[in-house]
C-alpha cells in the first residue's frame, strides 16, 4: 500500500497543474450524490494524494491574497460536508457559493425531492422547489480565514422556474441590502435556530453547523478552481470541497 502511494505521488509530481485539476474533475464526475460514507472513503483512498500535490503548488498560499481571487460565483462539484445534503433532492447544478467584495458570501442551493424520477420530472411544472441560503461574513484574522454564519433565508417556488446564477445572485444581493443594518450590527448568533416548514430533526442538523464557527482553509485556489478544507470542531473529521468558477 505504501509503495503504491509513493508511485502515485511520483506520477502526480510529473503532472502539470492543469492536468492535475482535470484528473480530479474526471475522478469525481457524477460522484457527488454518493452517500457521505463512500465520499469520505473516496477522499482517503483516491483524492488525498491529488489534494496534497495541489497544495504544494498553491499559487496563493497567503490568505490575504486569496480574497480577491475567490470573489464571484462558484459551484461545489464534490464535497464531504454533511450539511450539503441534510435535505433530500439537492440540484447540484443549482448550488452556488457567491463571494462579494463587501465581506459577505452565500451558500445557496435548490432542493427538489424526487427530481431523478421520470414521472415527477413530467410533473415538475406543478411541483414545489425549496431554495435555501446561508449567508456568511468573512475576513482575515491572524493570517487565517474567519467565517461566521449571519443569516438563513428560505423560499418556495415552482420548479419550472430555474434557479439560475442571476436569480441566485439577485436573491443574495437583495436580502443583503434589506438586512444590511441588522447584519452589520449583529455581534452574536442566536442560541437556537428557527426555520419554518422544516421538521425538528432537520432543524437540529442545521443548527449544529450554523451556530459553529468553522476552521476554513484553501488547500489550493486559483481563479477557476478551489479545494477547501473545513472543520467545525477540533475533534470532528475535516470536510473537503471542490469548487469550480461559474462567473
Amino acid at each position: 500500500m505504501v509503495a503504491n502511494a509513493v508511485r502515485l505521488d511520483d506520477r502526480l509530481s510529473g503532472f502539470s497543474t492543469e492536468a492535475l485539476k482535470a484528473e480530479i474533475l474526471s475522478l469525481i464526475k457524477d460522484r457527488d450524490a454518493e452517500p457521505l460514507k463512500e465520499k469520505v472513503a473516496f477522499h482517503k483512498n483516491e483524492l488525498a494524494p491529488y489534494f496534497e500535490e495541489l497544495q504544494r503548488r498553491n499559487p496563493y498560499p497567503a490568505v490575504e491574497d486569496q480574497i480577491p481571487v475567490v470573489l464571484g460565483v462558484w459551484t461545489p462539484v464534490w464535497s464531504t460536508i454533511p450539511f450539503h445534503d441534510a435535505l433530500p433532492g439537492r440540484l447540484h447544478d443549482c448550488s452556488y457559493q457567491i463571494f462579494r467584495d463587501n465581506g459577505y458570501y452565500a451558500n445557496i442551493a435548490r432542493y427538489a425531492p424526487g427530481n431523478r424520477y421520470s414521472l415527477l420530472k413530467k410533473l415538475s411544472a406543478f411541483l414545489v422547489a425549496y431554495d435555501f441560503m446561508v449567508m456568511q461574513k468573512f475576513e482575515v484574522r491572524d493570517g487565517e480565514w474567519f467565517i461566521q454564519n449571519v443569516a438563513i433565508e428560505q423560499k418556495f417556488g415552482r420548479r419550472i422556474i430555474p434557479l439560475t446564477i442571476e436569480r441566485a445572485a439577485n436573491w443574495f444581493d437583495t436580502v443583503l441590502r434589506s438586512r444590511w443594518e441588522e447584519l452589520t450590527e449583529k455581534t452574536a448568533l442566536p442560541k437556537e435556530l428557527k426555520l419554518e416548514n422544516l421538521d425538528k430533526n432537520t432543524v437540529k442538523k442545521f443548527e449544529k453547523t450554523y451556530l459553529a464557527i468553522p476552521k476554513f482553509e484553501h488547500l489550493y485556489v486559483d481563479h477557476d478552481f478551489r479545494v477547501v478544507k473545513t472543520q467545525r470542531e477540533a475533534k470532528q473529521r475535516p470536510s473537503y470541497t471542490i469548487a469550480v468558477r461559474r462567473k
